[in-house]
C-alpha cells in the first residue's frame, strides 16, 4: 500500500539517484501535507501526468512513482521506453508529474490515521451521509469530504 510517508522516502530516492529531475510543491492538502510535482525534461511540450485524486485509487499514486523511476532510468541509461529514446523525451518535452494530489484521503483509505484519533472520526461522521459507500475503504474525497476532481484543472494552471 502507498500513503504520504512512502511518498516522501520517494523523493529522498528521487533527489539523490536522478539530480535531473525539478522536484517542488504546488500547494498543501487540508492537514498540510505538501503536494509534490516532479518535472521530467526541457522541452515545449508540455504534459501533467496526476494520480491519487480519488482516496480509494491510492494504486494510480504507486503506479505513477514507478513510471517516473522507470523513465529516469531510460534517461540515465540512455535507452528507451515505451519504444521512444529517453533522451528525445527530455529535450523536447516537459513532463510533469504529480503523484499523490490526495495525500490525507489516501492516508485515511490505508489505515494510517488511528481509530481514535479526530480525524478518523471526523470522516467517519461525514461518511455516515452515505451509507452505501464503505468506510474508510470506499472514500474518495479529500479529508474534508470535498471532490477533487476538477483539482486536476488548477493544478495544470498553477504549474504551466
Amino acid at each position: 500500500m502507498v500513503d504520504y510517508l512512502y511518498l516522501k522516502d520517494s523523493i529522498d530516492t528521487f533527489k539523490r539517484n536522478y539530480k535531473f529531475l525539478k522536484i517542488f510543491s504546488i500547494g498543501k492538502s487540508v492537514l498540510n501535507n505538501e503536494i509534490y510535482c516532479f518535472k521530467f525534461g526541457i522541452g515545449k511540450k508540455e504534459v501533467l501526468y496526476s494520480a491519487g485524486i480519488h482516496a480509494n485509487e491510492w494504486i494510480t499514486s504507486l503506479l505513477l512513482i514507478k513510471f517516473l523511476q522507470n523513465i529516469s532510468n531510460a534517461y540515465l541509461s540512455n535507452s528507451q521506453i515505451y519504444g521512444y529514446d529517453a533522451k528525445y523525451l527530455y529535450d523536447n518535452c516537459s513532463l510533469y508529474i504529480v503523484p499523490m494530489i490526495n495525500p490525507d484521503g489516501i492516508n485515511l483509505v490505508n489505515n494510517f490515521y488511528p481509530k481514535d484519533s479526530k480525524i478518523y472520526y471526523d470522516t467517519q461522521k461525514i461518511s455516515k451521509k452515505f451509507p452505501d459507500i464503505p468506510f474508510p475503504s470506499g472514500w474518495k474525497a479529500n479529508i474534508n469530504g470535498e471532490s477533487l476532481l476538477n483539482f486536476q484543472f488548477f493544478i495544470f494552471q498553477k504549474i504551466m
